[in-house]
């Protein structure tokens, strides 16, 4: 079964479920993929960033109570963090990049029918999640970038709106006034840390986030799926793209071995192709967990000298989260003290993350991001 462009516009509350397949087509798909596998008996499992721990619900209870598919589920719930204008990593609400504009990346892959879809640079457009999901199920390609992006979602029947709140624009004032102490704009200064932040020299304490959201799904059936989606560095260079849009970079799925995702600096992420090499090191007998801690080594590894300390560590988190066929899971980041987000027959909850440096070896890495003349 097919469905053409008009029948789908024609269906509008498609788009806010998450651009679902007919059940049918999607079956059919599933029949052809041939990886289905009838006997499977492992335990659903969602897992994610810890901003992800509403979301991982969410999915959890479509996977379980109404039979949802993985990849329908896990965007249903980093839906819930694009459109919650407090959260100011992903979607509505995300910082701005340097000229004060949203821009928006998102990849999934669909295990069974070995299919993905990606956006990058993204403007208007509240969840490209869902815009990604569409590449992948309305297009024989899996990127679109900028202007075409933005063109393909209003074809397809997303709402544009303008994506700045007032919070993220009087953030990006504050930074952009604090650029250069000898401009026209009037230094406004931020709130200072909380105590048990570092305290800073600079009296401008401007928000600076990486942020980003990325879940990963498996069902009783075995099936999985992964979702990445981010407004990406605050403050970057207009078209910047990091690691969340890029397939095997923000996020892979295998629906013979698991899948992968990543949170923080993407430009780090993007020379291991992380989620990939995750994936690929579950494959060769690692645990989750083991693959994660193996692969922020990696990274270390491949870190130029001007973005590590005089002790090789590096002077940036990332973050990394893998889910197996199975059921088993695991994250790493580099350093001490990250929680991610996880839903099971235990319920949903927050767990410790692995970690390759402990608290103490934590260089000093400024949240600020002004560049004072």
């Amino acid at each position: 079964m097919t469905v053409t462009r008009r029948e789908f516009i024609g269906i509008g509350a498609a788009t806010a479920a998450g651009l679902t397949l007919h059940r049918p087509a999607r079956a059919e798909i599933l029949e052809r993929s041939g990886d289905r596998v009838g006997d499977f008996a492992g335990p659903p499992v969602v897992v994610a960033s810890a901003n992800g721990i509403r979301g991982v619900a969410r999915a959890y209870d479509m996977i379980t109570k109404q039979n949802a598919d993985t990849l329908d589920a896990i965007i249903a719930g980093v839906n819930i963090e694009e459109l919650d204008p407090d959260d100011q990593a992903v979607g509505l609400g995300g910082l701005p990049n340097e000229e004060g504009v949203v821009e928006l990346d998102a990849s999934c892959m669909h295990g069974p029918t070995k299919r993905a879809g990606a956006v990058a640079a993204l403007q208007d457009i509240a969840t490209p999640s869902n815009v990604a999901k569409a590449v992948m199920d309305y297009t024989d390609h899996i990127l679109l970038v900028g202007p075409g992006a933005k063109k393909f979602a209003l074809e397809m029947g997303f709402k544009e709106q303008n994506l700045l709140t007032e919070k993220s624009r009087q953030d990006w004032l504050r930074w952009k006034a604090c650029l250069n102490p000898n401009d026209n704009w009037l230094d406004n200064p931020g709130t200072p840390p909380p105590a048990d932040k570092v305290a800073y020299d600079d009296p401008l304490h401007v928000k600076f986030t990486t942020g980003t959201i990325n879940m990963n799904a498996v069902n009783s059936r075995g099936d999985i799926s992964s979702v990445t989606t981010t407004s990406g560095r605050a403050w970057k260079l207009p078209g910047r793209v990091g690691d969340s849009p890029l397939v095997g970079a923000g996020q892979y799925c295998d629906n013979t071995v698991g899948a992968a995702g990543s949170t923080g600096r993407g430009e780090a992420n993007i020379k291991v192709c992380g989620a990939f090499l995750i994936v690929e090191f579950m494959r060769q007998g690692m645990t989750p967990e083991q693959a994660c801690l193996r692969t922020i080594e990696r990274v270390v590894a491949l870190t130029e000298p001007r973005l590590l300390d005089r002790n090789g560590r590096p002077l940036f988190d990332l973050e990394f989260y893998a889910l197996a066929k199975d059921g088993r899971f695991g994250a790493a980041s580099a350093y001490e003290g990250g929680q991610f987000s996880v839903a099971d027959a235990s319920g949903a909850r927050l767990v410790p993350m692995a970690f390759k440096y402990s608290r103490a070896q934590r260089p000093m890495m400024p949240e600020v991001s002004c560049r004072r003349a």
